[in-house]
């Protein structure tokens, strides 16, 4: 029989044992080791059906055993010792806190919005990358002491669990979580009814949703849970599923996480004392509404909508993860604009000055569509890419709301992705660097450890992977159908002593899951070989509604059914946080090979790393930025050629084979010296763990956003006053109106070149630049020269800038007269422009307003100088 209510029976600890439940409530326990070893001490026995989630190991232990723990004298020890290191970690000064008393002008808060968060696998609320690192982002920021408030969704379901039929297709299951039975609370009113947020929608109706918290050790995580009494069938599924629905579904939810998050916030400040956040970050466009919301809130005081956009982009963060506009949420104009307006959300705000925000009116855009990366990108004044290539890339694919610059001046910086080493790091790593004096903050202990030492610990991690993966197999083959006994060959998969690679990823067709099987009996041989033989470690799950990925998923596992090389290679379904933590460490190779640039960053090689694993990678995303040989392999890659996607996938795989088969595997197995260990692969794991190790952690990453772009945005908001909005709103508003009758009317070269027209490298130009400026004045503008090395078309790269300065008033025809020396500090090629951009002190850049004008052609005398 089914039951017709479903609730949840809490255990009654005995008092010693009290501390227990705030230990279980503060996700701190999912990286810090002492606290996870007392849970499961608990009760051995049902810890792994728990799967070391202390919220339903406490609920599943009988009465018998908290009353026997409650006499334990040694166990309340532990847990006094824990308890208090808790209460030292949450209230003790921090990073963050050394820096406010050096006096650093750093936010009273930051509010960090992510559609997902990847936390512990107790919390499933995340699908990838995307959520993995926001979960990273937080515990950081939690280690550094930053005021954080993480806002997201509680999806009911999750995103899905993943098995396979017998023939090897995904199957996706979506179990109920009952957040009564997640290390969550509801957040409640003083009076003690729960705390909600409500959004209005269409026809009348509204969309209401409680507030859950999770405690990722010192940082609130609000949740946002539409599935709630008060709400219509409809709206109760709002936040059913991770990236489910069609698209009025996910509009709701970006809707109900942007504006419905601002609100949370709100509301949790005002019930908690936490101070207001200066700085609101956005984690993807999905959260883009935020802004809407707060433009909201300070058109309530008064301000005019230009004049609250500019203060609200002056304390928001972009941070763009995706590098092909396939990956940003699009939706039609029109579902945008009946959710909003008076018969809608944000009632008094122009629909029309909202559309405006998203709308792709730029060369190549969709004028119809409404984008929520281009809305993120208006409503902030700084924005990022996660890597130093992928921001790159993020400037060419936005330069269209920039026209008029070159891509590399489009205001998209990067800051590198990092990885929260205490939850990635395998216990045992730890240890032995703690052994040989390594700290958090010193990696470079690991060149004291004793070859013999690191060969063994990384031995005993993949024997650890080799007894985790027959485990999963033998589950996984059973959920296929398959009797026990036809599994006995289970026990002889992967071997302890076999160089064991890993390639675990979502599987967008852009990731090529499926590289490796290009040429089937040369994977073979590599599988197989009698000397060096390769095992590998494969896991990823498709989205749901993609069957293109479905079909890579079924590729791949019929290839690892094979009898001739299950023993070698296998496929894991249901990939998470869970199987991680296991496959990183115990993997000797990560692989990582996507279609350059397509990889943001690609961080599950940077877990990896923390263990000792060397990364065999296309170089793209953060492995292009830090690669060294001394870490590991850049498999060679054909992007720059006109090829066809099948002759590039065959020549990058063909390199891919060669690499194992010529350098990895060697490598591996080269046991020469005294003590019959492969030092240079020792050597390399040794300058993986020392080196690269830094490079990749998460507290790196935290520490850029606050220093780069939290304290600025702080700061570029404090100074934005309701009456310098306006101000800088009407500044803008002048300027653009003003801007189409600015110009560079002539432009000559005062000092002399060459009779050639060259000139001696050293030397100088005395550049004269006479400028319309219509009704703006000098100080409305900057005038400047930009000059570098030029092609066969005159385009400009590896470009500088050279301010030039008025030299008197206007001229008889209203011109300015703007001059300034041209430095020549490079030989070959070389020339120059000049250009007018708006200038003013609360601008982030000249790039900021996207106005520029530029000489026409004939008004240059000279531009081109040849150097020698």
């Amino acid at each position: 029989m089914k039951a017709i209510r479903r609730f949840t029976v809490r255990p009654v600890l005995p008092d010693p044992l009290q501390p227990l439940s705030d230990l279980a409530r503060n996700l701190r326990w999912s990286w810090h080791t002492e606290t996870r070893e007392l849970f499961q001490a608990v009760d051995p026995e049902i810890r792994a059906a728990a799967e070391c989630d202390p919220v339903r190991l406490l609920g599943a232990v009988s009465a018998g055993r908290l009353a026997e723990l409650a006499r334990d004298e040694q166990f309340l020890h532990r847990l006094t010792e824990a308890s208090q290191d808790l209460r030292n970690y949450l209230d003790g000064p921090r990073w963050y806190q050394e820096q406010l008393e050096l006096g650093a002008g750093l936010p009273a808060a930051v509010a960090y919005f992510s559609p997902e968060f990847g936390v512990t696998a107790a919390l499933p609320q995340y699908s990838g990358g995307l959520g993995i690192l926001a979960g990273d982002h937080l515990k950081a920021a939690s280690d550094l002491g930053v005021p954080l408030i993480g806002v997201g969704l509680l999806y009911r379901h999750g995103y899905f669990r993943q098995s396979l039929s017998r023939d090897g297709w995904q199957q996706e299951h979506y179990p109920v979580l009952d957040p009564n039975e997640l290390p969550v609370t509801l957040v409640r009113e003083a009076d003690g009814t729960p705390s909600r947020v409500v959004l209005a929608l269409p026809g009348g109706r509204s969309l209401h949703a409680h507030i859950w918290l999770a405690r990722v050790g010192r940082v609130p995580l609000l949740m946002l849970d539409s599935d709630v009494e008060e709400n219509a069938p409809g709206e109760r599924e709002v936040t059913d599923r991770l990236y489910g629905g069609g698209s009025e579904h996910r509009l709701l939810q970006e809707m109900l996480l942007g504006i419905g998050g601002v609100r949370a916030v709100r509301t949790y400040c005002r019930l908690t004392g936490h101070p207001e956040p200066e700085v609101f970050h956005t984690n993807e466009g999905h959260a883009g509404f935020l802004g809407l919301e707060r433009i909201r809130e300070l058109s309530g005081t008064g301000l005019d909508f230009d004049s609250a956009m500019e203060s609200v982009r002056a304390g928001t963060v972009f941070t763009t993860h995706t590098p092909v506009p396939a990956g940003i949420d699009r939706f039609d104009r029109e579902l945008v604009a009946r959710h909003f307006g008076d018969d809608g959300e944000l009632p008094g705000v122009g629909v029309e000055r909202i559309l405006q925000l998203g709308m792709e009116t730029y060369p190549g855009g969709e004028p119809g569509l409404f984008n929520m990366a281009v809305m993120g990108l208006r409503l902030a004044q700084r924005a990022n890419g996660v890597s130093t290539l992928h921001g790159s890339v993020s400037r060419e694919m936005f330069a269209g709301l920039w026209p008029g610059f070159d891509p590399a001046e489009v205001p998209i910086t990067s800051v590198t992705n990092g990885v929260h080493a205490p939850t990635w790091v395998a216990p045992e790593v730890f240890r032995l660097r703690s052994r040989y004096g390594g700290t958090p903050g010193r990696w470079d202990s690991a060149t004291e450890v004793p070859d013999r030492e690191l060969w063994e610990l990384r031995r005993s991690l993949r024997a650890q992977l080799v007894t985790e993966v027959r485990e999963r197999l033998h589950a996984s083959w059973r959920a296929r159908g398959a009797e026990p006994a036809e599994l006995g060959w289970i026990d002889g998969v992967l071997d302890p002593d076999v160089l064991t690679i890993g390639f675990a990823r979502r599987v967008p067709s852009y990731k090529r899951l499926t590289l490796m099987l290009r040429d089937r009996d040369r994977l073979r041989e590599l599988l197989l070989h009698p000397d060096r033989p390769v095992q590998i470690v494969v896991a990823g799950k498709a989205h749901p509604a993609d069957d293109g990925g479905k079909r890579l998923v079924q590729e791949l596992v019929r290839f690892s059914d094979d009898p001739r090389v299950r023993h070698r290679i296998v496929f894991l379904p249901d990939y998470g946080m869970a199987m991680a933590q296991k496959l990183y460490p115990g993997c000797d190779v990560w692989l990582n090979n996507p279609l350059r640039p397509l990889e943001a960053c690609g961080t599950s090689g940077m877990k990896a790393a923390l263990n000792g694993c060397l990364n065999l990678s296309v170089l793209d995303g953060w492995w292009d930025e830090w690669f060294e040989p001394d870490f590991g392999w850049a498999i060679p890659t054909a992007d720059g050629l006109a090829l066809d996607e099948d002759r590039r996938d065959d020549l990058e795989a063909a390199a891919l084979y060669e690499l194992i088969e010529d350098r990895v595997a060697p490598r591996f197995y080269d046991r020469g010296g005294d003590q019959a260990l492969p030092g240079r692969w020792i050597e390399m794991v040794r300058r993986t763990l020392g080196t690269l190790g830094p490079k990749v952690l998460a507290d790196r990453m935290v520490c850029e956003y606050v220093e780069r772009l939290y304290a600025p945005a702080a700061q570029a908001g404090r100074v934005l006053d309701p009456g310098t909005a306006r101000r800088l709103a009407d500044w803008k508003a002048r300027v653009r109106a003003a801007w189409p009758r600015v110009a560079v009317d002539h432009v000559e070269a005062v000092a002399p070149t060459a009779a050639d027209g060259s000139a001696e490298l050293g030397s100088a130009l005395m550049l004269r630049a006479r400028v319309a400026l219509g009704v703006l004045e000098p100080d409305d503008v900057e005038v400047q020269a930009v000059a570098g090395r030029v092609d066969a078309a005159d385009g400009i790269s590896d470009a500088q800038v050279f301010p030039l300065k008025p030299a008197g008033g206007q001229d008889l025809e209203g011109r300015w007269l703007y001059e300034g020396p041209l430095a020549l500090d490079r030989t070959g090629p070389y020339g120059y422009t000049v250009r007018v951009l708006p200038a003013h002190p609360l601008l982030a850049t000249g790039a900021e307003p996207g106005l520029v004008a530029l000489p026409a052609e004939a008004a240059v005398d000279g531009a081109g100088v040849l150097m020698r």
